[in-house]
């Protein structure tokens, strides 16, 4: 929903101009802050910097980013509840079993070049995407076509949600001659014909891509006029200087450097089903025992953890990922706790003890260490450091190895722990908790009963049903740690103040918004540090 009324609209200068912006749209800018507050007629334009390397096909599904959304629409979008709203679609429905499912979409939806948007284009789209050639989807399900505005989906297997707020759709009158095996290399997605809030303009290769606000949008023009995505740039830097308006999936580094910078304000969301914990290989004796893991788990302080991290105060702790229900509404069992002498007692009662004084315990003549493999992302490597010191402090020696492809290893049994992300989805090919935890998983985890509520879990998309499942593999894995879970995927995205309208944790990025922002000047003494 649009938030307006007696939002005011007038830019402040300190926006990001340079480079980017005729000197035309300059001079109607200086004589806009002269008008009054509420006149909408203001031009407005927000930059944002990536942090990564992006190029001229950042907005093609080779990137699969959330700049999709400022041109591209989703069937729905997450409310600040972090509940689904339609948006391509105006109301779904859906069988008992969620295998059968029927999407009504809205009428008024138009692509830029003004043809209408249909259920055409969301069957292509699905088809298109789950082909041998294209392979960004499963190919699990029939889509059929009742009309321009309504289609249903038939899962072949066990259900699953036929509606979420990611997956955009692209336009089939212009895209069905495209050779599949050529589609993500296709010259559309340099300069892209959408459905979104806002169209393409102009780029400069490798350097900047150019939208302004859809006049057409459905939900009506956008209150900010134009976007500028500036590519490839050193974003901390270009915000400081006053460059760029916003970045977002900033690193923790930049965030603590930013974060009493009072020109800027933080917004964070929080990606339960993303995980990252540390895996333990449980075919090796040291770590069989689910007396040692709880010890183990006791002597980290994961909300300390968070703190050396500069992740948000109010992260979760958790021993099994809860579904995004559970964490919406706090429904999170209580963690192991940060128990470093009850650590030591459980360490004590399961044989390693330190008889020799040198501050590492012992079991048979074997001292307990071991080493844990980390990729190359920085905050794996500072958690690795904290991890380091927690274990020294009740009797283990840790050691760190940083790998490029830790997958590598983990596929091949090759390990003793690692740090690495883990996904709940069941379905996941990599990452997911059943590769990892499952009957036969990778770290040789033996439990008959959590393995049979995974492989439930898997059968099942009812989300009544999935609450009830992993609250129950909650309890087990506290008892019978699989992993340590140390920290949620957390996104960051830090935007200048004078934009406004957004919200942790549930509207926090930007580009996902940006249609429902709108500008407000501030005053120059509260905009410094």
């Amino acid at each position: 929903m649009f938030e307006n009324g007696t939002q005011r609209l007038c830019p402040d200068l300190h926006l990001n101009l340079r480079g980017v912006v005729l000197c035309a749209t300059l001079s109607l800018i200086s004589a806009a802050c002269g008008r009054s507050g509420d006149d909408r007629s203001a031009p407005s334009t927000v930059t944002i910097g990536t942090t990564y390397d992006a190029d001229e096909w950042f907005l093609s599904p080779n990137w699969d980013v959330p700049a999709q959304h400022l041109v591209f629409l989703p069937l729905a979008r997450l409310n600040e509840k972090g509940e689904l709203e339609g948006r391509l679609a105006t109301r779904w429905e859906h069988s008992p079993d969620r295998r059968h499912w029927t999407i009504y979409l809205r009428s008024d939806v138009r692509w830029h070049d003004g043809v209408p948007v249909t259920a055409h284009d969301i069957k292509f789209t699905m088809d298109l995407s789950s082909s041998r050639e294209v392979l960004l989807a499963a190919r699990d399900y029939t889509i059929t076509v009742l009309d321009d505005t309504t289609y249903t989906v038939d899962y072949h297997g066990p259900g699953r949600d036929a509606v979420d707020e990611w997956r955009v759709y692209y336009p089939r009158h212009l895209l069905q001659d495209v050779d599949p095996s050529k589609l993500l290399e296709d010259e559309f997605w340099i300069h892209p014909v959408g459905n979104g809030p806002y169209r393409y303009v102009r780029h400069v290769p490798k350097t900047m891509i150019e939208l302004e606000a859809n006049p057409d949008y459905y939900a009506g023009r956008p209150m900010i006029e134009r976007v500028i995505w500036k590519l490839g740039t050193s974003a901390v830097q270009e915000l400081l200087a006053g460059n760029v308006d916003a970045i977002e999936w900033i690193d923790r580094l930049s965030v603590l450097r930013l974060r009493d910078d009072r020109r800027f304000h933080t917004y964070y969301d929080v990606t339960p089903g993303t995980a990252y914990a540390l895996v333990w290989n449980h075919r090796l004796p040291k770590f069989r025992d689910a007396q040692v893991r709880r010890a183990l788990t006791m002597a980290i302080n994961r909300r300390e953890l968070h703190r050396v991290l500069n992740l948000p105060d109010d992260l979760p702790i958790f021993e099994a990922q809860p579904t995004n229900r559970q964490y919406r509404r706090g429904e999170i069992p209580e963690p192991l706790p940060y128990d470093p002498e009850g650590a030591r007692r459980l360490l004590t009662e399961a044989g390693w003890r330190d008889a020799d004084g040198d501050g590492v315990r012992e079991r048979a003549g074997q001292a307990f260490t071991f080493t844990v493999i980390v990729g190359g992302r920085q905050t794996e490597q500072q958690a690795a450091v904290y991890l380091q010191d927690q274990l020294r402090r009740v009797g283990i020696r840790m050691e760190i190895q940083q790998l490029s492809s830790v997958w590598v290893r983990l596929q091949a049994g090759d390990f003793e722990a690692v740090i690495e992300r883990m996904f709940r989805s069941i379905d996941s090919k990599r990452w997911g908790m059943r590769r990892y935890l499952g009957s036969g998983g990778m770290v040789g985890y033996r439990n008959r009963e959590a393995h049979a509520l995974l492989e439930a879990a898997s059968a099942t998309a009812d989300p009544d049903s999935l609450d009830a499942i992993y609250a129950e593999l909650a309890v087990i894995f506290q008892a019978d740690p699989p992993v340590t879970y140390l920290y949620p995927r957390v996104a960051t995205n830090i935007v200048h103040r004078r934009i406004r309208g957004l919200a942790s944790p549930f509207r926090a990025n930007i580009a996902e918004y940006m249609h429902e922002l709108w500008i407000e000047p501030v005053q120059s003494s509260s905009a410094t540090r």
